[in-house]
């Protein structure tokens, strides 16, 4: 079977969402239903970046490899190669984690 990239398009960016966590602060470990799907996400790919009136492209504020928070109901859920990922608008991030 041929390996599948996703290159996004546009404003897009391919985020892959860090995995829930196991256990709550005090120590209580949390069944798969409990589990919060985390906000949290490292960029996989970017699209070319916005087109503007004028035919040019701006460029995205985010790059591969970062990790960013996003809103909670943001983008579609795709799977890549068993993996589970989100394809959103830029718009969609909130801030960049330093």
């Amino acid at each position: 079977m041929a390996r599948v990239s996703i290159r996004p398009l546009g404003e897009k960016v391919l985020v892959k969402r860090l995995e829930a966590e196991e256990t709550t602060a005090g120590g209580i470990v949390l069944p798969d239903a409990a589990k919060e799907k985390p906000k949290r996400g490292t960029i996989m790919s970017v699209g070319e970046g916005r087109l503007l009136d004028t035919g040019e492209r701006q460029a995205l504020q985010v790059k591969e490899g970062e990790q960013v928070l996003f809103s909670s109901y943001a983008g579609t859920e795709v799977k890549v190669e068993g993996e589970e990922m989100i394809i959103m608008d830029e718009t969609d991030i909130l801030a960049v984690l330093e």
